[in-house]
């Protein structure tokens, strides 16, 4: 191995991750001088993976099927459903109390008084659906920008990142179902 790239492997390893960047060195031993200046690293390859209940496929094939009817290719579908994967884990949520997130609800986490629609609108998944599929359709380029922006764009959530993880499961989820 060259120097430079041992340099790069060693600097990499010797620094913490936090919050979806590595930055700060954690250990100071290795065999030569080690560039110790924070890194940002991208970790969208990271994936997450749940297994579905009949409860949670029933709610995937409706974010599919009201795609379809929104007339959006799918993609809009991958993205959706991966925007509720990491919302709820494409459970349709109501009031959860004091666990809740201000008043979020359903499979987007929608919020009645972010404009999103009424508990019982917002709690249809057909419904909260169509109403994230709107507020993607008004961002310039969804279609080819990487998921976690297109979502971030629609939801602005407090982990802008977190969608990216959801990704693949959502991807193989539109591709067992968009034709069913």
């Amino acid at each position: 191995m060259n120097t430079m790239l041992r340099k790069s492997v060693l600097g990499i390893a010797g620094l913490a991750f936090t919050g979806g960047v590595f930055a700060g060195p954690i250990a100071a031993h290795a065999a030569e001088p080690v560039d110790t200046r924070p890194v940002a690293v991208s970790v969208q390859g990271a994936q997450s993976h749940i297994d579905l209940n009949d409860e949670q496929t029933a709610n995937a094939k409706a974010i599919i099927a009201a795609t379809k009817k929104a007339g959006l290719p799918e993609r809009a579908a991958v993205i959706s459903i991966a925007t509720s994967l990491q919302e709820s884990k494409l459970e349709n949520l109501g009031h959860l109390g004091d666990a809740n997130d201000h008043d979020s609800l359903g499979l987007f986490q929608q919020r009645p008084t972010s404009g999103w629609g009424t508990p019982e609108q917002i709690t249809n998944p057909e419904y909260s659906t169509l109403a994230f599929l709107k507020g993607l359709k008004q961002v310039d380029g969804w279609e080819s920008m990487p998921l976690t922006e297109a979502a971030q764009t629609v939801q602005v959530s407090a982990y802008p990142d977190a969608y990216a993880q959801w990704e693949q499961q959502a991807t193989d989820i539109v591709a067992q179902h968009w034709n069913s």
